[in-house]
């Protein structure tokens, strides 16, 4: 898929690929979603396929919270304030604790409910707002959403496939 340029290709993109993994995820037998048993995002690390939909939900909560403060005219703190870039396997860590409490369906229905609301606060922006100027760096808001949404949807995808196909 190319690297979207406008909103209404982010949409696409978050669109297609959340579809594709909402299918797996639908695969995932209910009695082994919290065991531990695929590589994790921290090397030599396992983690739950709950997990995963855990650190979806974070990432995709932590893209409306960058949101929330860009309208706001408030300074945001890439990638989350007490972590930098290079800590994102304690990041992932974090949201696995944000979200242990939640069993399996209570994941899905809020990983569920956290994209409808991206997706609903992406498509009341513009163009502009999103790929008009930078953000972080080089990138654009655009291009941070797509990075930690649509992106990471791919990504957890093929874990997914991948972990089914070992496990179940």
């Amino acid at each position: 898929m190319a690297v979207p340029v406008s909103r209404d290709e982010l949409l696409a993109a978050i669109s297609k690929t959340f579809d594709r993994l909402w299918e797996d995820l639908a695969r995932v037998p209910e009695d082994r979603a919290m065991e531990a048993s695929m590589d994790g995002h921290v090397a030599g690390k396992t983690m739950s396929p709950a997990d995963l939909v855990a650190y979806l939900i974070g990432w995709n909560e932590l893209v409306l919270k960058w949101l929330d403060r860009h309208e706001r005219g408030e300074r945001i703190d890439f990638p989350e304030t007490g972590f930098k870039w290079n800590e994102l396997g304690l990041l992932a860590e974090k949201f696995y604790a944000d979200y242990e409490t939640l069993g399996w369906s209570q994941r899905l229905e809020r990983l569920r409910s956290v994209r409808e609301q991206l997706v609903s606060t992406i498509s009341a922006r513009s163009n502009d707002e999103l790929y008009g100027r930078s953000s972080y760096g080089k990138w654009t808001m655009g291009r941070m959403i797509q990075f930690n949404t649509s992106s990471p949807y791919a990504n957890a995808r093929g874990r997914i496939r991948k972990w089914l196909k070992t496990q179940v």
